[in-house]
């Protein structure tokens, strides 16, 4: 069973994600992280995120078992890891990886923005998760205090918006609802009732 997960930044697609995949037992792929990775890598490099070949370069040697998930949190990462997504070198770098992860034994969780519609376009159950903008930033800004970072809300409401239009637009896999997916829109619940719903989705497929 393979169960994926798409939507936009702060959409709550990642907490439903393992909450799923613990239910059910399966190992689950936070793709973004991935991209989050390339960002660090190519920062960490001294290079710009918009840098296509050192982007490519980092992508093709990303080892998944040594992310630092600590590391690749935060409004920074968040940004680069938009920049370094909208790389189709990047995204075909990082495409085997993903559809390996998909395919293993038993099955597997993975959330992201192209999922349902590139990595695992023929996925047992697709979940599109949605809220408003402002519900996402307000949502992206707490988790950002929780982490000691001072930050207004209106750049992570901006920032939200320049993450959706660039998601959305860019030529390689863009932020899209496969046409089969299920629309999950989170702005009036909490993670208990989005998980619920999501089971329910789940247990109707």
């Amino acid at each position: 069973m393979i169960i994926a997960l798409d939507g936009p930044a702060a959409s709550g697609k990642g907490t439903l994600a393992k909450k799923i995949a613990g239910q059910f037992g399966l190992p689950h792929l936070d793709t973004g992280l991935l991209y989050r990775a390339v960002a660090r890598g190519v920062l960490d490099r001294g290079a710009d995120p918009g840098d296509t070949a050192a982007a490519a370069a980092v992508a093709a040697a990303l080892d998944v078992a040594a992310l630092d998930e600590d590391r690749l949190r935060g409004a920074e990462m968040g940004e680069a890891a938009s920049r370094v997504a909208a790389i189709p070198a990047v995204r075909a770098a990082l495409f085997d990886l993903q559809r390996a992860f998909a395919a293993r034994p038993g099955g597997a969780v993975l959330d992201g923005r192209d999922i349902g519609t590139v990595i695992c376009p023929d996925a047992t159950v697709k979940i599109f998760v949605t809220a408003t903008p402002e519900v996402r930033a307000e949502r992206r800004y707490r988790e950002l205090q929780g982490r000691g970072e001072s930050i207004a809300f209106a750049d992570v409401l901006a920032d939200i918006r320049r993450r959706d239009a660039r998601d959305s637009s860019r030529t390689a896999a863009p932020l899209a609802a496969a046409a089969d997916a299920h629309l999950l829109d989170t702005t009036t619940l909490d993670i208990d009732a989005a998980f619920q719903t999501a089971l329910g989705i789940i247990g109707r497929r």
